[in-house]
């Protein structure tokens, strides 16, 4: 008996992207700040009590669960090596073409014993809806109950879907806002990721043999359009 196996799309919490925000499945949002690190064991002792006790205030102002994450990945170093192949190809001197080749073999030789790791710091900020059942919920759990939709009547759901949308992502800014000030109190650099951004960081999780993005746009497949 051939066995029925779920789309991947189906494991992905995200539905789409819209105001540099995410927008998953169940409704709720999402903001990603992404965090410049700081190497704290070379700090003074007196700067890192500094540093944890700004980070224990940050904690203690927000009023609403955030996620941390730190992502590491091997660099993929072909497109340099491939840049310095081509080099070398245009170069006159068969002295530079050598010395070239050689640093291609140190690159390629140093790599594989010891992979160049990339790290990026995360903090996902959420923002959880509320939704009261209207009519238009109510026909969908009963489908006897009044008439079938009109298409003023989906017109109108569609406006106030966005309505919806727009006044959840003011409330998602607020909370982005208030972490961003708190980290900057720790003298860390902070950046609020783009729609092209969130789409690359999401290409780069599900495509790990990379770490460029490759022909993907904010736009087209990767965004999905709101009816």
């Amino acid at each position: 008996m051939a066995k029925n196996f779920g789309n991947t799309q189906d494991l992905v919490e995200v539905e789409s992207i819209k105001n540099d925000a995410l927008i998953l499945k169940d409704g709720s949002l999402r903001q990603i700040v992404m965090i410049g690190g700081i190497n704290f064991s070379l700090k003074s002792e007196e700067e890192q009590d500094t540093i944890t006790y700004a980070y224990q205030n940050f904690l203690n102002s927000i009023d609403f669960p955030i996620q941390t994450i730190i992502h590491s990945r091997k660099i993929n170093i072909e497109d340099y090596l491939a840049f310095l192949d081509g080099r070398a190809r245009e170069e006159s001197s068969e002295l530079l073409k050598n010395q070239i080749g050689e640093y291609i073999e140190f690159i390629r030789s140093f790599v594989g014993d010891n992979p160049i790791m990339a790290k990026t710091f995360l903090v996902v900020v959420p923002f959880f809806a509320v939704q009261l059942p209207d009519k238009r919920t109510i026909k969908k759990i009963v489908p006897f109950f009044g008439k079938s939709e009109s298409e003023e009547e989906k017109k109108e759901a569609g406006r106030e879907k966005n309505a919806d949308f727009e006044k959840n992502l003011e409330q998602l800014r607020q909370r982005t806002n208030q972490v961003i000030e708190g980290l900057r109190a720790i003298d860390l650099e902070v950046k609020t990721l783009n729609n092209e951004e969130l789409v690359e960081l999401f290409y780069n999780f599900y495509n790990p043999s990379t770490i460029e993005k490759e022909k993907v746009s904010a736009g087209g497949d990767a965004q999905n359009k709101e009816e």
